[in-house]
């Protein structure tokens, strides 16, 4: 979701709340940066050193030391600046122009003296392991993850500057006057500040105190600078990192250590003789990892970064329990979106404190950080926030004292911690915390979309990416266009495809070099094909050596003695049902009615697997596509058009060679009998989904030719009608039958457009809707796939290609039951045809109830897994083996091997079963493998997909918004909510900061029910305040506006008394 920009970082909530009792003063400036300023000298030094110490040791003491009082007393400090304790933890979700009167300067000197002791009191053992104290700043805390888990967290490492006041109040204005967002405790890479790293024990406390106030003085002015996190920041051409052999994959990185040479930029940056710091931890060797592993002291798996807060990151857990979080940039340890990593589970006093909500993907916005105070919302006058990075990426020193005082609260109390996995009295649990030792494959291309910026004096330039989730990345000015240095900016808008060469462990920054120029920033072809990169989806045009795997001679016939071979059904009557713009035509249907009242049901599927011969060329490059990728203006396929358009497409009135699964099935949808075999069709008509709903919903008419597209004069209109109205009445009895047994289906909104003919640029936009002639093609589809999957499976137990659903994780599924038993709402999570069952019988047909089916469907889907391809000698347990969606035993891809390289497989499979093709050629580990890597680009194909809708609706609301449209909450945290859009389908979240016209707003909590009450200013003065209350199903109405960032759009929720305006 997008998020605001806070427009005065002078304003993030230094002081912390008062209690309600206590007397309002007003606000100060900066007042321990101030005293900072003031009390240089190494006796205040020994002051913060001795507080913390003393402090560390005295967990229940009620204040100070005697020792440490005579000492503030020889420096001057108040009495009252010793003794004001932070005593009012206080809700976050307060948010009044009153709470923000009522912070004083006096209680800022023990606020930072307890951070200090905070620090000290686990400094030790976080050394020991390499954990930077920014990792557990006072962030955001999501409680619960999406089903991808994906989260995201960036600390930045700071750099020793003077305090100036004047030119931080400066900075100040400048930061609010650009209301541009900046990542905590971050630079401008321009100043030239040399980095440290969290890792040195013998850092000086002071100096690491002056870091953090000169970072917060200083901050970024620029989007691109933002991002970097921790340890993001420092700039120089770092030094290169060895990479021992591979564990195993194709593409690994095993223990590279860093060197100590520096570069001249690094020089630099490093006056004074300071040397360069070790930022991230060297991995382990291969045999550490490989003992580790098999001793169950280390975890391996897929590493997920949320793109809205990249600071955190997960991996699965291996007990299926709650994912294992990673807190910050340096756990990662260079590790990058989808990589395989090793990890090893931090001391459990380490872990995480989460409350184990579902009602949104982050339960709460400051689970942390209970006394972080709000400010006022945004006025109409200011500009609005962008909201492509989160209000909480920045964090203010208070916001780290409150995390590091609840941790100690809850971790030092001598008191054994319960088991993670039990919920606490007030529904908190605990979430290991981890870290990565290693990396055992790179799936991430270290292919990224960005922007230049010139540094003066310096030997690169920064490349930021647009995905905060990757570091910025050092450029030689040799990489760079001729005239950058001359003109950088011309090249302010140009965006760029960097690859990452390099990243030492001694360096914040990456080092990269351009691949390619894309063109503009906001132009829809050179966003799509930096998407395409970046993802790794080779749209490269086939080299030679594949096309000569193609049939020379064309126009192409099929050779008579091939016909010999199979059955010769092109006298049947075989047509196709398609959308109406599809190329590639992978299946076909007939229905013919027997003597005996039963039907002969075929399902007819391009015999790919006749032109792409195992072993070649073609057969490689398909495997390693492994899928076509559907763009919203175009298709990127597996395979050469020749084929997936023309040999291989199932197009009408042209002979094509196919594999068949043909049934004799009652009208009652039971299976009578079964034949599988290769054939050859002659398909009479291609039906789009639409001509086909048009027969279904007009049985008795009779059609014209005029009204239906070129059919073959050999088959009468009719006789195409009623088998389309066959096979519509048998589908429905097998989806009868599926869901009496327990399948389930889960149909989300999905966006599709109207495009112009020449410009593919969109015109319209539409929720797309799934009917009863997408429902028929699915039946058989699914038929075809299941009947596929028994006979590969029986054929070849130990080499089979099948397809598993997982069922879902049982603790978010606990407590997603959990919330709507609270919500009032009567479902049943037991199995997916309970589910299935209860969204389909538990709402009306009304608008509003519609709008809560489309909202609760989505909440459903957290909690499920990814359906995986997967080899069935590999997995030994056949009870793994089922499908929970679907909740068949087995379950395989058969129908559609032109955009699927699985159903090639599974096609060489069946004809080797049948004695009509050759041996598969693989091995079970083979076909493990490339399983493997057809789930993965499944999952990139997916992601581009849902990018590429992004960028088009993005357009469509830039040239035709602002959309008005009804939207219905989703999901409730403390500061912010989400909403789906109704009429277009999207999810967008809308904070309460930035709402224009917003007084006050208040969070309240019981249980798991969450709920905010918007006060609303009234426009007419006379009027009083608005109240609105905002929970899970509340209907609101939004408008959608494009942002000044290109591509982007924001929610902005209207006044309630806006309704119907």
């Amino acid at each position: 979701m997008d998020s605001p920009r806070q427009s005065n970082k002078a304003n993030l909530n230094r002081e912390p709340k008062r209690s309600q009792n206590q007397s309002s003063t007003p606000p100060q400036k900066d007042a321990y940066a101030r005293l900072l300023s003031q009390h240089r000298s190494s006796k205040f030094s020994m002051y913060l050193e001795q507080y913390a110490k003393e402090s560390s040791f005295q967990k229940e003491g009620p204040g100070p030391s005697t020792m440490l009082k005579a000492q503030s007393e020889k420096l001057n400090i108040p009495q009252r600046k010793r003794d004001q304790v932070p005593n009012d933890f206080s809700d976050s979700s307060d948010f009044s122009p009153s709470s923000m009167k009522s912070k004083g300067e006096e209680s800022s000197l023990s606020l930072y003296m307890e951070k200090l002791s905070s620090r000290n009191a686990q400094q030790d053992c976080e050394r020991k392991l390499g954990v930077s104290d920014r990792q557990r700043r006072g962030q955001r805390r999501d409680t619960t993850t999406s089903q991808d888990g994906d989260i995201e967290s960036g600390e930045e490492l700071s750099s020793i500057k003077p305090y100036d006041s004047k030119k931080h109040q400066r900075q100040q204005k400048k930061n609010k006057d650009a209301n541009r967002d900046v990542a905590p405790m971050e630079t401008d890479p321009v100043v030239g500040q040399s980095p440290l790293s969290p890792h040195k024990a013998s850092t000086n406390r002071q100096e690491q105190e002056k870091m953090k106030k000169s970072k917060k003085k200083n901050p970024s002015k620029h989007p691109e600078e933002e991002k970097g996190g921790d340890g993001m920041l420092k700039s120089g051409v770092d030094a290169q990192m060895s990479r021992p052999k591979a564990l195993h994959g194709r593409d690994k990185l095993q223990q590279p250590r860093a060197t100590s040479a520096n570069s001249p930029a690094d020089k630099s940056k490093n006056k004074g003789g300071r040397g360069k710091k070790q930022v991230f931890e060297s991995y382990m060797t291969f045999e550490e990892v490989s003992h580790g592993l098999k001793r169950g002291e280390l975890i391996q798996g897929q590493l997920r970064i949320n793109p809205k807060k990249y600071h955190e990151a997960f991996i699965p857990s291996p007990d299926n329990a709650r994912d294992i979080f990673l807190d910050g940039i340096v756990a990662r340890n260079r590790a990058l979106n989808g990589d395989i990593v090793v990890v090893q589970v931090l001391p459990r006093e380490q872990w995480k404190v989460v409350r184990s909500d579902t009602d949104c993907e982050g339960a709460s916005e400051s689970d942390t950080q209970k006394e972080n105070m709000t400010q006022k919302a945004q006025k109409k006058t200011e500009r609005p926030p962008r909201p492509d990075v989160s209000v909480d990426d920045r964090c203010s020193d208070q916001d780290e004292l409150i995390s590091k005082i609840q941790n100690l609260s809850l971790t030092h109390t001598g008191e054994p911690l319960e088991d993670p996995s039990t919920p606490r009295s007030n529904g908190e649990i605990l979430q290991k915390t981890a870290k990565v030792v290693y990396i055992v494959e790179k799936k991430h291309s270290r292919a990224v979309t960005g922007f230049l910026k010139f540094l003066p004096d310096k030997p690169f330039a920064m490349f930021s990416p647009v995905d905060h989730r990757v570091p910025r990345i050092n450029v030689p000015l040799t990489n760079c266009p001729e005239d950058f240095t001359t003109r950088p900016g011309d090249y302010t808008s140009t965006l760029f495809i960097c690859r990452i060469t390099n990243w030492a462990a001694d360096s914040n920054f990456a080092e990269g070099q351009l691949a390619k120029t894309l063109g503009q920033a906001g132009e829809i072809e050179p966003e799509t094909e930096g998407i395409l990169i970046e993802y790794d989806v080779d749209f490269s045009e086939f080299p030679e050596e594949v096309l000569e795997c193609l049939p020379k001679i064309l126009p192409w016939t099929i050779p008579p003695e091939e016909i010999s071979k199979r059955k010769d059904l092109r006298k049947e009557c075989i047509f196709t049902i398609d959308p109406a713009t599809a190329r590639d035509l992978d299946d076909a249907l007939s229905c013919k009615q027997l003597p005996d009242g039963n039907f002969e049901v075929g399902v007819h599927i391009a015999d790919v697997s006749y032109f792409v011969e195992e072993g070649n060329s073609l057969d490689a490059i398909a495997s390693q596509r492994a899928t076509s990728v559907y763009l919203v203006q175009k298709v990127i396929p597996m395979l050469p058009r020749l084929l997936c358009e023309e040999l291989c497409s199932l197009n009408p009135i042209a002979d094509r060679l196919t594999f068949s699964v043909i049934w004799k099935i009652t009208p009652e949808g039971k299976i009578l009998s079964e034949w599988f075999g290769r054939s050859v069709i002659r398909s009479c008509v291609k039906l789009s989904y639409d001509h086909a709903q048009s027969l279904i919903e007009a049985p008795e008419k009779m059609f014209c030719a005029e009204e239906l597209p070129p059919v073959d004069p050999k088959y009468p209109i009719d006789e195409i009608h009623q088998a389309v109205l066959n096979l519509h009445s048998i589908a429905k009895n097998l989806r009868a039958q599926r869901f009496s047994g327990g399948a389930l289906r889960l149909d989300q909104l999905k966006l599709s457009f109207t495009l112009d003919k020449e410009t593919m640029m969109p015109q319209g936009c539409y929720i797309y809707q799934y009917r009863d002639s997408n429902k028929l093609v699915e039946e058989f589809m699914l038929l075809a796939n299941i009947a596929t999957a028994n006979h590969i499976y029986g054929s070849f137990p130990e080499l089979a290609l099948l397809r598993r659903h997982p069922p879902p994780k049982a603790k978010l599924v606990d407590e997603l039951q959990e919330l709507c038993d609270q919500l009032g709402i009567d479902i049943d999570l037991s199995s997916a045809g309970a589910l299935h069952k209860s969204l389909n019988t538990l709402l009306g047909d009304d608008g509003y109830s519609c709008a809560r089916k489309e909202v609760l469907t989505h909440m459903c889907s957290r909690p499920m897994q990814m359906a995986l391809y997967f080899c069935t000698g590999v997995l030994k347990e056949k009870q793994f083996f089922k499908h929970y969606a679907l909740n068949v035993p087995l379950y395989t891809h058969f129908t559609s091997p032109i955009r699927r390289y699985a159903d090639i497989i599974v096609h060489r499979l069946l004809a080797s079963s049948l004695n009509c093709g050759s041996k598969l050629g693989l091995t079970t580990e083979q076909v493990q493998k490339q399983a493997s890597h057809c789930n993965d680009k499944k999952t990139v194909s997916k992601r581009v997909q849902e990018l590429s809708t992004e960028l088009f609706f993005g357009v469509f609301v830039k040239d035709c918004g602002p959309l008005d449209s009804e939207a219905m909450v989703m999901g409730v945290l403390d500061q912010s909510f989400d909403v789906l859009v109704l009429r277009y389908g999207v999810q967008k979240r809308i904070y309460c900061k930035s709402v224009p016209g917003l007084d006050s707003f208040h969070h309240r909590k019981v249980g798991k029910k969450s709920e905010l009450t918007l006060v609303w200013t009234p426009e007419d003065p006379e009027t009083g305040l608005i109240e609105q209350v905002i929970s899970i199903f509340t209907l609101v109405e939004v408008q959608l506006k494009a942002d000044n960032t290109s591509m982007k759009y924001s929610a902005v929720l209207k006044r309630p008394d806006e309704k119907g305006s």
